[in-house]
């Protein structure tokens, strides 16, 4: 069974795949394993990996040639639930995961940056993995004027979906700005640094599709572990 707030199990190996292509761990043309091997390696059904695999085919992304096989076809748009997401693996990719640590409605915090035009937002803190691997520590603020209240148990692990499912609230773009700060004292004690701990931080501005902005975050990343990657084409 999937985890609470998990997407659905096609769309997690559809986005494995797309963040692998996006890498360049998976080339345009390359063939792919046979359905059964690559159903097996996953460790699910057949029936799941050919929904994930037919997504992916309505993308652009994948070309399904009878009696040969299954074959790559990179693009520069990928329709990714993660297309905003930065960070990836050392080796690149990754299964993008998280975990809810608190969601709270509270007053803004003054140093946050501006955001929307209520005086509250709701605050959400989260463990990032990728494929498993602790990869960082997320603050996120969403302006409370797009939800009267938000619980951990109805957030999904990608919150732009949820946003844009639940919500009626698409990100059309955000702003990143890569620095350094400290840990801060509620990081997990899985998190491999210690609180106080100088590391990369970003600070993300994200607006709606009307332009405003929404949402503001704060997210801590282990360089150890993981890269911010942007690809320009």
């Amino acid at each position: 069974m999937a985890k609470l707030g998990a997407l659905p199990l096609h769309m997690q190996i559809t986005e494995l795949i797309i963040r692998d292509i996006a890498a360049g761990r998976l080339v345009d043309g390359e063939r792919l394993a046979p359905e059964r091997d690559m159903a097996e390696s996953f460790g699910i059904a057949v029936g799941t990996l050919r929904k994930a695999l037919a997504a992916l085919q309505d993308k652009g992304l994948l070309e399904r040639v009878q009696g040969s096989g299954n074959y790559i076809r990179a693009k520069a748009d990928t329709g990714s639930v993660y297309a905003f997401l930065r960070l990836e693996l050392v080796e690149g990719g990754g299964l993008p995961q998280a975990r809810v640590l608190s969601v709270d409605r509270l007053p803004k915090a003054p140093e946050l940056p501006d955001f929307g035009p209520h005086t509250h937002g709701h605050r959400i803190r989260r463990l990032r993995f990728l494929s498993g691997t602790v990869a960082a520590v997320e603050e996120i603020w969403l302006d409370a004027s797009h939800a009267e209240r938000l619980s951990a148990d109805e957030l999904s692990e990608s919150l732009y979906y949820f946003y844009a499912r639940n919500l009626n609230l698409r990100i059309a773009r955000a702003e990143d700005r890569v620095g350094q700060g400290p840990l801060p004292d509620w990081a997990p004690a899985e998190f491999p640094h210690a609180p106080g701990t100088a590391l990369p931080m970003i600070t993300r501005v994200s607006h709606g599709h009307e332009d405003a902005p929404v949402e503001a975050s704060w997210t801590w990343y282990d360089p150890d572990r993981v890269r911010y990657t942007v690809r320009l084409k």
